[in-house]
């Protein structure tokens, strides 16, 4: 009892002490934040209301990451509300997606989309699986042939931790899509999982460019050359940043990453607004057709739409130089696509959505006689099945997705992709963030999200009353013009016919 008694006088003296101590060193710490703020002249708020002042830079930081959670709506948030992000969240860790009472989309804002239900729709049993799309079947030595509906987009190692890459190239490959390795190189990491790969150059050409910035012939060869390797992307410019090339702070620029993409360690890694050796329509039609000569394999641009009378010029130069020199595919980015740091200016303001300009490329490619030949991939927001369905609808062959499947990876949208502090180990190469991303486990929620979108597209095409995806068209979407009136987005934009003949779609 007397220890006892001894014990609490000592915690009671001690903890006195202790808070004492720290009262004083309270009080002192204040009265120096308070000499700082009077004494500074760059910041009104904390001249006039010094040490006050301060809670309102805490509150302005602290409030991007708690709006989410306690002030916003299920609809309200950008770049993506909670509502997408927990179906999201759900099918990736295979959960019950279906919701009840009733949505809390909207139904009556114009410009929104819904498709138009059957009144036989199609039976379980009438259902098949998506038709197998073959890409570059006129044009190069190895044909891509997929049935994958969405797939993984650009995403570098370099933008993306390592555990984060292997995560999605295992998931793909348990799903049976492609993987797409972004424009910072092929790495050991995409390759790991098995999956199929989308080879992307960018206007820096990392791992295949030469001192000068120009392509490196044997260095694309050696890339190509693995089986897994099965189409190359040109890329031309992404949605977020049009006008703007990839940047990778010198932080995340390990040796690793120094030795994937041939830079230097520890410096920026800033890539030129363009490809320093394509400068016209000309040379974009050599570099595709050099490329695919090359390779062997089916070689395509990606773009965010800004002018669309480029593509009149674009096809009518392919008629004239031959259909050797067509694209095998373009991949349509949107200008609100997302990336890992770019500037505020050209994300708000530059390019076009994908909303508009997916139905006129479409439109374009069919006009000049060359659907057949140019498939189309449309990427940009659309990782719900609503959206990737209507994509389908507007004639894409393939849909692409990156944050769909950052979310999937367990992306809480802190917006910190440029600060290598990703509090989730995706976007960080800080090994003790990364510890939390295990790739075994990710992998799976990689491969879950994947079928579940795909299921859930079909169940939309059911409903409208075709047996699968790749079968919806205009005529199964309807667009909102008021509270009360919808139209036929086939009466909007209609799919015009097919022209063979160049003279003819050169008049269009």
């Amino acid at each position: 009892m007397n220890f006892l008694t001894s014990l609490s006088e000592s915690i009671i003296h001690w903890g006195a002490l202790i808070f004492l101590c720290a009262l004083v060193v309270g009080c002192v710490y204040i009265a120096f934040m308070y000499w700082v703020d009077v004494s500074q002249t760059k910041h009104t708020i904390r001249r006039n209301y010094p040490v006050i002042g301060r809670m309102r830079y805490t509150l302005e930081h602290m409030g991007e990451f708690f709006r989410q959670y306690f002030f916003a709506f299920d609809r309200d948030e950008r770049p993506f509300d909670r509502a997408e992000r927990s179906w999201v969240y759900r099918a990736a860790k295979h959960e019950d997606t279906t919701t009840a009472f009733g949505s809390t989309r909207s139904l009556e804002t114009p410009g929104d989309i819904f498709f138009v239900s059957s009144v036989f729709p199609k039976l379980k049993e009438e259902a098949v699986k998506p038709a197998e799309v073959c890409i570059g079947e006129h044009t190069a030595r190895h044909p891509y042939r997929a049935s994958s509906l969405v797939n993984i987009s650009g995403m570098s190692y370099g933008a993306l931790s390592k555990p984060a890459v292997r995560a999605l190239s295992k998931g793909a490959k348990q799903a049976g899509i492609w993987m797409n390795t972004g424009e910072g190189g092929l790495s050991p990491y995409h390759l790991e999982g098995g999956c199929d790969i989308v080879f992307q150059i960018g206007t820096a050409k990392y791992g295949v460019q030469d001192e000068q910035g120009h392509l490196d012939d044997d260095r694309l060869l050696k890339v190509a050359s693995h089986e897994q390797v099965k189409m190359i992307e040109i890329k031309l410019s992404q949605g977020a940043k049009p006008g703007k090339g990839g940047m990778l702070p010198g932080a995340k620029v390990t040796a690793e990453i120094a030795e994937v993409r041939h830079i230097k360690e520890g410096e920026d890694s800033i890539s030129p607004n363009r490809h320093v050796d394509i400068s016209c329509t000309d040379d974009l039609l050599n570099m595709i057709h050099h490329v695919r000569e090359l390779t062997g394999k089916p070689t395509g641009i990606k773009m965010v739409v800004g002018d669309l009378s480029f593509f009149d010029e674009f096809f009518s130069r392919i008629h004239q130089r031959g259909l050797e020199y067509a694209p095998d595919f373009i991949t349509l980015d949107s200008a609100d696509g997302g990336t890992g740091a770019a500037p505020q200016t050209l994300i708000d303001y530059v390019g076009v959505t994908i909303r508009e300009s997916l139905p006129e490329v479409v439109n374009r490619v069919t006009s000049y006689g060359l659907r057949s030949r140019i498939k189309i991939i449309a990427t940009g927001k659309l990782i719900t099945p609503g959206k990737a369905a209507w994509a389908l609808a507007m004639g894409a062959d393939f849909v692409v997705s990156a944050r769909g499947f950052l979310f999937s990876l367990g992306c809480i949208q802190a917006l910190k992709c440029n600060h290598n502090t990703c509090p989730t180990g995706i976007t960080t190469h800080d090994t003790e963030l990364q510890k939390g991303l295990v790739p075994e486990e990710k992998s799976v929620r990689v491969a879950n999200y994947a079928s579940e979108i795909a299921y859930s597209i079909g169940l939309i095409a059911h409903a409208c009353g075709v047996s699968e995806a790749r079968q919806l068209n205009r005529k199964h979407v309807r667009m909102i013009q008021d509270q009360s009136h919808s139209v036929c987005y086939d009466d909007v934009n209609p799919l015009p016919k097919e022209n063979a003949d160049r003279h003819e779609a050169d008049a269009f």
